[in-house]
């Protein structure tokens, strides 16, 4: 089912991480951070293009060598702690038509930190963002944990002389399920693939997640991962290491 629309990955690492110093090409099970995504997206059969967005030359040369393009370097004005992702988006859709007249008519967010990704969650992604055509598509994972379930946490609201218990969802906690196994079913949006048209990003609240119409793709939480921490980085790369060597990464791919 390959389309006639250019879809581009685009892998946003930029070198001035705060809490990981260096965290991008940091040497995680074996290979730098950033490479574990560069190899899994260039496995994709959807993905013209997987371009790795950075202002750092180091960061470039190790994206170039493990099959990533990097055709430009991303201006330090939009490499900064406080730079929102869709800028940085916007530069590289920008750049490519302006210096090479390259049209992006799909674009594929790629996080460097979410290693345990695979290829397939990137094509599984794009299929159904090609089947359902939404302006965008966001992976996501079921509620698991109840305790933090949006039907039971609450926060006191006064109401006259009293105090009613609201939850998340905006009804009194009381006519909540007592039973967790009642309880509606929630999906926490993850960073693992984005897939969406570049318009998002110029809408009047631009975000990549964003427009009229919007599409989950479901995915296993064992794969819900999110490295921002030193502690998050040593969890991970362990579990990593474990699943990688028994060849479960690859094994337990489930939605």
């Amino acid at each position: 089912m390959k389309k006639h629309e250019n879809i581009v990955g685009i892998i946003p690492a930029r070198a001035g991480s705060r809490r990981v110093p260096g965290k991008n090409i940091r040497m995680f099970a074996g290979k730098p951070l950033l490479a574990w995504t560069v190899e899994e997206a260039r496995k994709s059969k959807y993905l013209d293009r997987v371009i790795v967005s950075t202002e750092d030359e180091k960061t470039a040369r190790i994206a170039k060598r493990y099959g990533a393009e990097v055709p430009f370097m991303r201006p330090n004005a939009l490499a900064k702690s406080s730079t929102f992702t869709e800028p940085v988006l916007r530069h590289a859709i920008e750049w490519l038509k302006k210096n090479e007249n390259y049209k992006t008519d799909i674009m594929v967010l790629l996080y460097t930190t979410n290693p345990l990704r695979s290829y397939r969650h990137i094509d599984e992604a794009i299929e159904l963002f090609l089947k359902k055509r939404p302006d965008s598509l966001s992976s996501a994972c079921e509620m698991g944990d109840a305790h933090h379930h949006p039907q039971w946490v609450f926060r006191p609201v006064r109401k006259g002389g009293h105090t009613e218990l609201v939850n998340a969802v905006g009804d009194n906690i009381q006519d909540a399920p007592l039973m967790s196994q009642y309880l509606s079913k929630y999906y926490v949006k993850n960073d693992i693939v984005y897939v969406f048209r570049p318009k998002v990003l110029y809408q009047k609240n631009p975000c990549f997640w964003g427009g009229k119409r919007q599409e989950a793709y479901y995915m296993d939480s064992f794969y819900d991962e999110d490295i921002n921490t030193q502690e998050d980085w040593d969890r991970v790369e362990k579990k990593f290491k474990v699943f990688k060597k028994i060849g479960k990464v690859k094994a337990r791919l489930r939605r």
